[in-house]
């Protein structure tokens, strides 16, 4: 099975072929804007569409609705499909999901704190290293007791009590600093404002519903909406992406190489993911990329620049669809010589000149052969799409949204018993106790008796550990980024 991408640009009929076996060996679609990047997008997610393969994108421009539509013949499509040789062309509508964190264009996403991991979220903090060891902390007490953190709630509510028994738990857990709790606390407040509280609750998503076909064997497309979250809260789109790639390696189990994926993940605006991440982050990121091609898992890139894909995972990216740039100072030319060089070179074209020279529709490619080595580059015009190249109207947007098999399961948030609630009633029985013995004692008050508010939270803690342990067990254990294991909450 394979996709064909398109034709050579000088030679008619010459096709280009991407393998599905090689499907899950990664990507990458790079070039200015308005080149043609989210038409090969397009392209591509129909390809592993009709392949039976699930695919899951993130629409930044709002445009890539119109997968879930067919599209409409011109002169310009007749002409292209002529020269690539498309002589069984015709247009299509996709199965679609449509998905948006603040639930405005589609089935809310959601995810728990504990889920998200200490990790990622320090990173969406955007924590300095005092204040990411005392998330750590707050992470590994929680854990201990086998407490889940499931919205910002639970966390600032655990936070306000490390505080106030910073002392006794500094010989397990360290210092913790009331200083870097209070700007922990500020920056969930900032995090409140821009949306998060709508991301951090329950029903959490299940990747099982990213993996679904239609009645037709057709994988089914899901199009998170991006269009607000990308420029008005990006540190938490980055981390909903890396929170996903992660969930994906840790739930999928090995499956080894198959004749097509599993799962494809188009993550657009790809410099979010790295920018501003930490050393530690970055490298677990290149682990996963590495590693989850044997789960199945393709993973595809789509950004301006390709140099802003850290090395070792640019190295990783079997299939490149590099459209036009343009060079019009020093510092560009240079960067056009960088990327160039990236591609196996091919004799009968100047790699450098032909990337400031491309059509809109065209694109320097390099697949991967039978032996998972890269080809030599061409210059290819490239397939249309069988889709709408556009947005879908919002009427049937929120057709398909409302007729979806999982409007309902998505549509009411749950607030089950947590770490809040947990830590409110244990303050409530152990200031009950402290009363208790208050009036036990009223006649003998020469001796200077311990902070009544310190023996309070003590007794809580000593509760809360007791209760939680015996509910859950065992620990909370951790993947690869932080977020909880499957099967281990």
């Amino acid at each position: 099975m394979s996709i064909i991408l398109g034709a050579d640009s000088q030679q008619a009929g010459q096709q280009i072929h991407f393998d599905l076996s090689m499907g899950n060996r990664h990507g990458l679609i790079s070039g200015a804007t308005g080149t043609g990047k989210t038409v090969s997008l397009q392209v591509l997610a129909e390809g592993f569409s009709r392949a039976g393969v699930p695919v899951f994108l993130a629409d930044i421009k709002g445009d890539l609705s119109g997968l879930a539509k067919a599209g409409r013949d011109n002169d310009n499509i007749r002409s292209r499909c002529q020269h690539i040789g498309l002589d069984t062309f015709s247009f299509a509508a996709n199965p679609v999901l449509f998905w948006d964190i603040f639930a405005r264009q589609g089935h809310p996403v959601r995810t728990t704190i504990s889920e998200i991991g200490p990790l990622l979220l320090s990173s969406l903090l955007q924590l300095n290293d005092t204040q990411t060891g005392i998330l750590y902390a707050c992470f590994k007490i929680a854990d201990d007791n086998g407490m889940l953190l499931l919205d910002l709630k639970d966390l600032r509510a655990m936070l306000t009590w490390m505080g106030e028994n910073r002392a006794s738990l500094k010989v397990e857990y360290g210092n913790i600093a009331s200083a870097s709790i209070g700007a922990i606390q500020r920056r969930l407040l900032i995090l409140e404002q821009q949306g998060a509280a709508r991301f951090f609750a329950e029903p959490a998503l299940e990747l099982d519903d990213l993996c679904r076909t239609d009645f037709s064997g057709r994988g089914i497309i899901s199009i998170l909406d991006a269009t607000h979250l990308s420029s008005q809260a990006p540190q938490l789109y980055a981390v909903f992406l890396l929170w996903l790639l992660s969930e994906t390696y840790e739930q999928f189990e090995e499956q080894g190489d198959q004749d097509k994926p599993r799962l494809v993940l188009f993550f657009d605006e790809a410099h979010l993911l790295f920018h501003k991440a930490p050393p530690v982050l970055i490298e677990k990121i290149e682990q996963i990329v590495r590693l989850i091609r044997s789960k199945g898992v393709g993973v595809y890139f789509i950004t301006q620049n390709p140099l802003d894909i850290p090395e070792p995972i640019l190295a990783q990216l079997g299939l490149k669809i590099q459209h036009a740039l343009r060079a019009f100072t020093p510092k560009e030319k240079k960067r056009i010589r960088a990327i160039a060089d990236t591609f196996r070179e091919n004799p009968k074209i100047d790699t450098r000149k032909v990337i400031t020279r491309l059509q809109i529709g065209e694109a320097l490619v390099s697949v991967l052969d039978a032996q998972a080595r890269p080809t030599p580059v061409r210059q290819v015009l490239l397939s249309p799409p069988a889709s709408q190249i556009g947005a879908l109207d919002q009427a049937q947007r929120q057709k398909i949204i409302n007729y979806s098999l999982l409007a309902d399961k998505y549509s009411h948030t749950i607030d089950r018993e947590s770490a809040f609630e947990i830590l409110q009633q244990r303050v409530a029985q152990a200031q009950q106790q402290a009363e208790e013995q208050t009036e036990k004692k009223a006649g003998t008050r020469q001796r200077a008796p311990r902070s009544r508010r310190q023996g309070v939270m003590e007794s809580l803690f000593k509760s809360v550990a007791r209760s939680i342990g015996s509910q859950i067990g065992r620990q909370i254990v951790r993947g690869i980024l932080g977020s909880l294991g499957v099967g281990r909450r």
